[in-house]
């Protein structure tokens, strides 16, 4: 094994954190309604579902929750293509449903941050059947239309991520509309000031009706090259599933324009107090696209991108490469960290082997929550569950029907919350839900493991309990101490604290270099998988974080 210590420039402390700042270091409890908790037995999660169980994410320690899109859509995405963005769709409940969930969580402590999904609506949404009507009503250059080329194919070789052109025909205007996802998700044009007020105005609706903060989906989508210039192709392609792969997407996304947009939400929220705005940044130029986006004051607060999301592997050059990201230097923005989501398989099933996971889910929490940034921690994370397994016939997401079998797409991340072990479909619903539920998930049920001390979701609260008692963990600045293939230590200082921070991130022991083996100034705080550990090593996914003596 090396492990060196880091020469890069140490950034200047972190500044005080103002009091409305409560996301600086925040950790936030992503929950997919669909899945989380069903209370009208029709096998589809619901707001007052989410409000019933409250008490279990604030149990936590949690500081927030960010709920996927329950706004009113056909669901053809699954809500992300929203067809009204000022109401809430029947299958979730109510307006009045979604204000008492509001007022539970406050009264739990908890802050509530919403999806708003900007870039494109839903083909159903009023705004787009007014559009499609003609080339000169009110609403014409609401979305982006464009004219055939000579030959009647599309106006750009531009393709969708879910497969196919990013162009589908219209015979009423006679044009192609533009739409980065399904055809059934057209693109706004956010070019068009009028489409920037009405979004705003939305926003707005939810600043008025409590929201703490917004996570902004797919926002380097938000804006295209008015010119429609053709995107060149990857010339050094890797694994290929899609036509969406054979590009490099710099002219259908990523437009220069977008920051000027973002700089009007920053000044709504901003308005408002207290509130929080994360960017979703994915992509070959994320990297640079965050930053941009969160750049300064008058930007978002925060961004996070799919760096851990699609990794095949943890390993510490990956960590590494998150940390130089995001150094703290001058009027850089704040990162968000996550390693599970709805868009992504499981991380416990990415990386580690099944028999491991237990030990992996907890050294990992542990990780993520000694990170520098936001960390946020997708559903039945606490609970260690593995990736469900979704037979073809019963997958609902299109993009895995179109793409099987080259990705198994996204229905494995959202299949039920298992809350009770020995009732039918886990405790989420008395009838069968939209997923299955997978067989290993009810052995892993919230209430199975509420009372076990040794349990992940304990493991769980106490990785969180840890963050939140110490400000070095929240908002300090980290210091590499080392990092290999397997192995990655740093400290993490503020608040008149240094703490140290070692994690083994493999299936095999590991021996700790000299330069981190005396522990003599040091007091552990915090261990998982240390028991029995001879001095100076570290077991299988063993990992502690320290305090000074």
């Amino acid at each position: 094994m090396t492990a060196t210590l880091s020469t890069r420039p140490v950034a200047a402390p972190e500044p005080e954190v103002a009091a409305d700042a409560w996301w600086r270091g925040a950790v936030i409890y992503q929950i997919y309604p669909r899945s989380f908790a069903d209370s009208n037995n029709d096998g589809v999660g619901d707001l007052k579902g989410i409000t019933d169980r409250l008490d279990h994410v604030a149990s936590l320690g949690v500081d927030g929750i960010w709920i996927s899109p329950f706004f009113t859509s056909p669901m053809r995405d699954f809500g992300y293509d929203v067809a009204d963005y000022c109401d809430v769709d029947p299958v979730f409940g109510t307006l009045e449903d979604f204000d008492a969930l509001v007022v539970r969580a406050h009264a739990l402590g908890l802050k509530v941050i919403i999806d708003q999904v900007f870039c494109h609506t839903s083909d159903q949404h009023a705004w787009f059947r007014e559009s499609r009507q003609s080339r000169d009503n009110s609403k014409a250059d609401w979305y982006v239309w464009a004219h055939a080329k000579p030959d009647g194919s599309p106006p750009s070789n531009w393709q969708s991520v879910f497969g196919g052109p990013a162009w589908t025909w219209d015979a009423r205007r006679g044009q192609y509309y533009m739409h980065n996802f399904l055809p059934e998700q057209p693109q706004l044009n956010l070019h068009h000031p009028a489409v920037q007020d009405a979004t705003l105005e939305a926003a707005r609706f939810w600043l008025d009706r409590g929201v703490d903060g917004f996570r902004l989906d797919a926002i380097n989508f938000a804006m295209h090259d008015p010119a429609l210039t053709d995107n060149p192709p990857v010339t050094t392609p890797g694994k290929r599933t899609r036509p969406f792969d054979f590009q490099r997407h710099i002219y259908n996304q990523g437009h220069a324009d977008i920051p000027v947009y973002l700089n009007r939400m920053r000044a709504l929220t901003d308005s408002y107090g207290g509130r929080f705005t994360v960017a979703e940044v994915g992509g070959e130029d994320a990297e640079r696209e965050m930053k941009l986006f969160t750049e300064g004051d008058d930007r978002l607060n925060s961004a996070y991108g799919f760096l851990y999301l699609y990794a095949d592997k943890l390993t510490g050059n990956l960590l590494h490469q998150a940390e130089t990201m995001w150094p703290g230097m001058d009027r850089e923005g704040w990162p968000s960290w996550t390693f599970s989501n709805h868009d992504a398989p499981r991380a416990v099933s990415r990386w580690a082997a099944e028999g491991d996971r237990k030990a992996f889910a907890e050294m990992a929490m542990l990780l993520l929550m000694c990170m520098r940034g936001n960390a946020f921690v997708y559903q039945g994370e606490e609970l260690g569950l593995p990736q469900a397994h979704v037979p073809f016939e019963r997958l609902v997401d299109p993009e895995a029907i179109v793409n099987w079998p080259q990705t198994l797409g996204r229905d494995g991340a959202r299949t039920p919350m298992p809350w009770r072990a020995e009732t039918p479909w886990a405790g989420f619903s008395s009838v069968e839900p939209w997923l299955p539920v997978d067989p290993r998930h009810p052995a892993l049920a919230a209430e199975a493991q509420e009372h076990d001390p040794a349990s992940t979701l304990n493991a769980t609260r106490r990785a969180i309990a840890l963050r939140r008692a110490h400000p070095a963990l929240r908002t300090g600045r980290l210091i590499p101490r080392g990092v290999d293939a397997s192995l990655v230590a740093f400290e993490r200082e503020g608040g008149g604290e240094r703490l140290l921070c070692i994690f083994n991130l493999g299936p095999d022991a590991q021996a700790l270099p000299a330069a981190l083996a005396n522990e003599a100034g040091w007091r552990r705080l915090l261990a998982v998988n240390m028991d029995g550990a001879a001095a100076g090593t570290l077991p299988p996914y063993g990992a502690y974080v320290a305090t000074r003596a």
